[in-house]
């Protein structure tokens, strides 16, 4: 019997919202479809907040259905004014071609493109089209009324939306129907703020060609008080392991709070439901292993088992004692190989004096990674920094981290 891809969506807690949710779940329960998700290449790298959209398509595809990944040669011109409180800024066709480039290697991680079970295209079909021509075929079918009630644009009124921008969702409910007719594709994918745009792309489908379409839209990532996830200290959470190491990746999501890392396991890892239940049951410092469990599954998954391993174990290594910190508000200053364990203590400022210094390590008061060092003299190599970083603890309760330059 075929695996409903919708129920396993609905029972991982993925869907926000959908269109003929009846409809689309009978068909998905007995038909092979051919489905679509959209990127512009706003950056080079993907981030976690695209690893749900990621993950949720590895399961579709599990299930039977092919993929198509759409990579915004075109719309990326103009870029989705959605959750945006200005426009965004214009980027040049180099540097569009350069970021897609960079997203086409990492959905290739999560996304088997082999014997035609998935699809990499690019909107570049946008890129030929005659204003008059395309806005006296398919303009007629969009209500101005109706675009400014959607959310992607009403809370860009105030601020003021350009012309530019306002044809967004005209060319994305236009990539829809072209995909229609190209391959068949009747289900667009997206996260919820995607809501409108493929309303309009489903509502175009079903207005110029009599046929039955459907859109589908995910929970977007966030904390326990509502705010999106995938920003730490540092910036975005990359999963381009040169914007963001595999150790700082992992220790982002080790770092979870405990009332989403149930949600979190069930969305961003292939753990079985049943296994992921039990661990619900935990309470306590028990969390603190399903944290660790969901760190090393997300950073496998993105980063491959070796670099997973490595993550842990550096983790393990830099918190034996089993102490809950943030690595990302630690202090932290940029150090060579190198030096001594008095210059690098001179260098992050934290002793006042050489005499202090020794006085300090002769007392058992300084750890590098979570060994006590008991020599003045002591070397710190490049092989103690783990992933880039040392970690210095001054005392008890006084710790920064070196990054190696």
């Amino acid at each position: 019997m075929q695996t409903n891809a919708y129920d396993v969506l609905k029972e991982r807690g993925f869907i926000a919202q959908c269109t003929h949710e009846d409809e689309l779940r009978e068909l998905m329960g007995k038909e092979k479809l051919t489905f679509y998700m959209g990127y512009d290449p706003t950056a080079d790298s993907l981030h976690v907040g695209h690893l749900l959209t990621l993950m949720a398509h590895s399961h579709v595809q599990a299930a039977g259905h092919r993929l198509i990944t759409l990579m915004g040669t075109g719309t990326g011109m103009i870029g989705d004014p959605t959750d945006r409180t200005d426009m965004r800024r214009v980027l040049t066709r180099e540097e569009i071609a350069h970021n897609i480039a960079c997203f086409k290697e990492q959905c290739s991680r999560f996304v088997d493109y082999n014997d035609g079970k998935a699809i990499m295209e690019e909107n570049d079909w946008l890129l030929g089209l005659n204003l008059l021509e395309f806005m006296r075929e398919y303009g007629v079918h969009f209500s101005v009324n109706k675009m400014l009630a959607a959310e992607c644009y009403k809370s860009r009124l105030s601020e003021g939306l350009s012309v530019f921008e306002f044809t967004y969702m005209l060319l994305q409910a236009y990539d829809f129907l072209h995909l229609y007719r190209r391959y068949g594709c009747v289900l667009q994918l997206g996260g919820s703020e995607q809501w409108s745009n493929i309303i309009a792309g489903v509502e175009l489908i079903r207005k110029v060609e009599k046929k039955s379409a459907f859109g589908l839209t995910f929970e977007i990532l966030t904390t326990s008080d509502g705010k999106k996830m995938g920003k730490s200290m540092g910036g975005a959470v990359w999963l381009d392991a040169a914007k963001t190491s595999p150790f700082d990746f992992y220790q982002y999501w080790r770092n979870t709070e405990d009332a989403v890392v149930i949600r979190n396991l069930k969305l961003l890892t292939f753990l079985p439901l049943e296994e992921i239940n039990e661990m619900a049951k935990w309470q306590g410092a028990e969390l603190n292993r399903a944290k660790e469990i969901l760190a090393f599954e997300i950073t496998k998954i993105v980063h491959g088992q070796e670099e997973a391993e490595k993550a842990q174990a550096a983790a393990h290594a830099l918190f034996a004692k089993g102490s809950e910190m943030d690595l990302e508000s630690m202090p932290q200053t940029e150090v060579p190989a190198g030096l001594s364990i008095i210059e690098l203590l001179e260098t992050m400022k934290l002793i006042p004096s050489r005499g202090e210094g020794r006085r300090l390590i002769a007392q058992g008061g300084v750890s590098i990674n979570g060994e006590k060092i008991t020599a003045h003299d002591h070397i710190i190599e490049a092989a103690d920094f783990k992933d880039g970083f040392v970690l210095v603890q001054k005392g008890k309760k006084i710790f920064h981290r070196g990054k190696l330059i």
